[in-house]
């Protein structure tokens, strides 16, 4: 039996990517969810032009888009096997997503994060300030949890239960770190996959700033002790 396969896409102001990300998603994937987040542009009517649903979600974050997607799909009849998140910039390459739900598939592991490993990645994708601070999380989770994560790559595959397990919350910057930090807690069967990475398309708008660069710090740090006083 063929699994069914959801991809949620956050997208704010993605109105020149959102439309080569969606044509690039491999045709093993049931259905492309696009949340338009608080978008004032194009974004929503290119990515419905591309094939995608559009949902829309007024509350800024990309906590809040991830979670429009996810209650749209609980009240779908038949519900997935699993979720995979992907961004809208099109700095990943959705074309991978195949050998991201590989570990999933084949050797039937809840949990799987696309690394964006240096190797990998197309000069400048990263700023210096998202580099250092994938560095801390994941080497406090490493500290703290003996966990053996590399990254918090935003391209990631999940089993769709063991999703509703984690009853994620965030609502902003701290969604993946949420998401790394309760698979562990929930002893989860993971693995982290290399991904190639490149530039974006336009401008971040959280490592693009200085302001959303701390925001996302603060946000990451608050989740890591949080879950390392439990």
């Amino acid at each position: 039996m063929t699994p069914i396969i959801k991809v949620i896409i956050p997208a704010f102001n993605e109105q020149d990517s959102i439309g080569k990300v969606i044509g690039d998603i491999p045709k093993i994937v049931d259905e492309i969810i696009v949340i338009s987040n608080n978008s004032t542009d194009k974004t929503a009517e290119n990515a419905k032009k591309a094939g995608a649903t559009v949902l829309f979600e007024n509350r800024k974050g990309y906590g809040y888009a991830c979670l429009k997607g996810m209650d749209y799909i609980a009240q779908k009849e038949k519900t997935p096997e699993i979720v995979v998140f992907l961004d809208g910039d099109y700095s990943d390459y959705p074309e991978q997503l195949t050998t991201l739900v590989n570990p999933i598939l084949i050797d039937n592991l809840d949990f799987v994060v696309g690394a964006r490993i240096k190797e990998l990645r197309e000069s400048g994708s990263m700023t210096p300030q998202q580099v250092f601070g994938n560095w801390l999380a994941t080497f406090l989770m490493k500290l703290l949890f003996n966990a053996k994560f590399t990254d918090l790559g935003p391209f990631r595959a999940i089993k769709y239960k063991k999703l509703l397990a984690l009853k994620m919350e965030d609502t902003t910057y701290g969604w993946t770190v949420e998401m790394q930090l309760k698979a562990l807690k929930q002893q989860l069967t993971y693995r982290e996959v290399p991904m190639k990475y490149r530039n974006r398309i336009g401008v971040s708008k959280v490592s693009g700033t200085i302001k959303g660069s701390i925001l996302a710090g603060v946000k990451i740090l608050g989740w890591i002790f949080k879950y390392s006083f439990k």
